[in-house]
């Protein structure tokens, strides 16, 4: 994380320097057209996108932080294994990570039926949750062939 922060901050760096040298090379110039307003313009658009891609990175590192950490709350909750209130709440019972886990992709797969207007061919007894006797189930790897697999 400190790595996607240094080099978020060097980008940054780099962007407001060569958009300080094309401020230099127009004053320089009189704000004609030159080759040196040219090729400072060519350098901050280089860093522009340079900057952008070091955002990218630095936000999908933040979104993958984000649902690993909703992840481990969740399964800390229903598992009670957590420390806040609602671990000890009187009348619900603490379930494996396996079953929660069973229980998530079940329901991601009705989303996913949903998205996709697929009426709900499920297995009898399910509730209409897909099962991977009804050909609803993972591929290796964990996906589905909606989402995308390998």
């Amino acid at each position: 994380m400190e790595a996607t922060v240094d080099d978020l901050s060097a980008a940054y760096d780099d962007f407001m320097a060569a958009a300080s040298a094309v401020v230099e090379a127009r004053a320089l110039s009189g704000g004609e057209k030159t080759p040196a307003t040219d090729a400072a313009l060519e350098a901050f658009k280089q860093r522009w996108e340079l900057f952008r891609v070091a955002c990218d990175h630095a936000e999908e590192l933040v979104e993958s932080i984000r649902q690993r950490i909703g992840s481990e709350c969740l399964v800390d909750e229903a598992t009670g294994s957590a420390t806040t209130p609602m671990a000890a709440a009187p009348g619900i019972k603490p379930i494996s990570a396996v079953r929660l886990e069973q229980m998530s992709k079940a329901v991601r797969w009705l989303v996913i039926e949903l998205q996709h207007g697929a009426g709900g061919a499920s297995a009898p007894g399910t509730g209409g949750a897909a099962t991977p006797s009804s050909g609803a189930g993972p591929r290796p790897g964990g996906q589905h062939a909606e989402e995308g697999g390998q």
